[in-house]
């Protein structure tokens, strides 16, 4: 399976889409900052199964329409920093979709994240990652779940690492930095957390009209996971 995750920096980059699906063959993309009044039903051979409605800049998910099918969607808001409160660009920071392989015949839970911005503690991102992936695991208890996005931490992402392995997920970066308009703040924020997933591996495509770049993960079921729910 591969996935594009990719931050919009407030819907400019949103006419890249298009060549990124066709370019790459995407099966699910994920977006963030996105504007959920300007976004097409469909791009290429993906279908739109969601955009949450409730955020000034929001997140939308589609899939390969020949490949799966959306069962249950769920977005839901997370713990607010003084940003949100103060300029409203996001309350419902993770969307999870719940879509069923049709050709192997079982279920996987993908989603797309965007933590708080950089104004906030490391805190508060990590209380929003913890309840993100507990609340995916309510989509289906047991199911292989892939969360990706800008999770806004470029740094002391080894403590960040260990609290994701604590809840049984596993957090990925991509082979090179995702964010490159201030010197400052140049790192990693674009990356993955999964359960029941082997991540081959987490590539940055080059940048376009976003101060991120988009991510591209190559993803499978594990062996003993596609097992136990075929």
């Amino acid at each position: 399976m591969k996935v594009i995750s990719y931050n919009l920096n407030k819907h400019r980059a949103a006419g890249e889409l298009a060549a990124l699906v066709e370019q790459h063959e995407v099966d699910v993309l994920c977006l963030q900052e996105c504007d959920s009044t300007d976004i097409p039903e469909r791009i290429g051979g993906l279908r739109l199964a969601d955009a949450t409605q409730r955020n000034r800049l929001g997140l939308a998910l589609y899939y390969r329409e020949n490949t799966f099918r959306a069962e249950e969607v769920r977005a839901i808001a997370l713990k607010k920093s003084l940003h949100d409160y103060v300029l409203k660009p996001a309350e419902e920071r993770m969307l999870g979709v719940r879509l069923r392989d049709i050709d192997h015949g079982r279920d996987v839970i993908v989603a797309s994240f965007h933590a708080a911005p950089l104004t906030a503690l490391n805190s508060l991102r990590r209380h929003q990652i913890r309840t993100a992936l507990t609340e995916l695991q309510n989509l289906g208890p047991g199911l292989p779940v892939l969360m990706v996005g800008d999770y806004n931490y470029p740094v002391f992402k080894e403590n960040l690492g260990q609290k994701v392995r604590d809840q049984g997920y596993e957090l990925t970066l991509s082979d090179t930095r995702t964010y490159t308009r201030y010197r400052f703040f140049r790192g990693h924020y674009d990356f993955a957390t999964s359960m029941g997933f082997d991540i081959a591996h987490i590539k940055t495509l080059p940048q376009g009209q976003s101060d991120h770049l988009p991510i591209l993960i190559t993803a499978e079921v594990t062996p003993s996971r596609a097992g136990a729910l075929d």
